[in-house]
């Protein structure tokens, strides 16, 4: 499926030690002082600060190669939303995902009211290009205000025990959101869980379905992917 690697001109490492930067940052609950300790442990010696910098620059071109290659989303989303502490003060990140618990798209926003979910509906629709026809949510009276003008061909479900599905996806956020002891701001959070949200989902298939050998038969055709998308295959073919 399409998609041009992002272009690496005018940088000081090469794009294996980049992509491995990237992969270590967004798949692991790791720093980037612990990334740049696991670099130079394999004897690449670049800075966290670089590190950071290539995480930024390059996270989001990353995980969009991921999300072009996953299946069309169903006729089924789940919404939700969850508080996270930003510098001390409480914003809300917002959340949709499709059946099998593929994140469809994530929006930080400062509030938790009828004004967030309409955006969020509509960043949805864009990302998708699509209506469900279904849209699953738990209690929260934003959500029906929001479904009657932007989604009314959907049908809405609000039930608080039917969104298991899309709450069990802030999990990975949480584990991420404890190592790096809070986000600084709403735009660095929405910057690094739009990232999130696209790489390490592509390194987690459902484990719990898989033997030993199917799971690292999928592991390595990931990690193929993995190396389309960032360029490294294209360098090794060139060599």
């Amino acid at each position: 499926m399409g998609g041009t690697s992002p272009s690496y001109k005018g940088h000081r490492y090469p794009v294996e030690v980049i992509s491995h930067c990237v992969w270590l940052y967004f798949r692991f609950p790791l720093s980037f002082r612990e990334v740049e300790e696991l670099m130079l442990q394999r004897g690449v010696i670049v800075s966290h600060e670089t590190v950071r910098r290539r995480c930024l620059k390059f996270g989001q071109a990353h995980a969009a190669g991921p999300r072009r290659r996953w299946p069309r989303p169903g006729d089924k989303g789940h919404l939700d939303e969850v508080f996270i502490k930003i510098n001390g003060e409480r914003k809300y990140l917002w959340r949709a995902v499709d059946a099998d618990g593929t994140v469809l798209d994530i929006l930080v926003h400062n509030r938790r009211d009828t004004a967030a979910a309409r955006r969020f509906f509509r960043k949805l629709l864009k990302t998708t290009g699509a209506v469900p026809q279904v849209i699953v949510t738990d209690k929260l009276r934003s959500y029906g205000a929001a479904h009657r003008e932007v989604m009314p061909p959907a049908e809405h479900r609000s039930h608080k025990g039917l969104n298991n599905r899309a709450e069990n996806s802030h999990q990975p956020t949480r584990q991420r959101e404890r190592a790096m002891k809070g986000f600084r701001s709403v735009g660095a959070a929405q910057r690094f869980l739009a990232a999130f949200s696209g790489i390490s989902p592509h390194f987690r298939p459902r484990r719990h379905l898989m033997t030993a050998t199917e799971h690292r038969t999928e592991m390595i055709k990931r990690f193929v992917i993995w190396d389309q998308i960032t360029g490294v295959a294209a360098l090794t073919a060139a060599a």
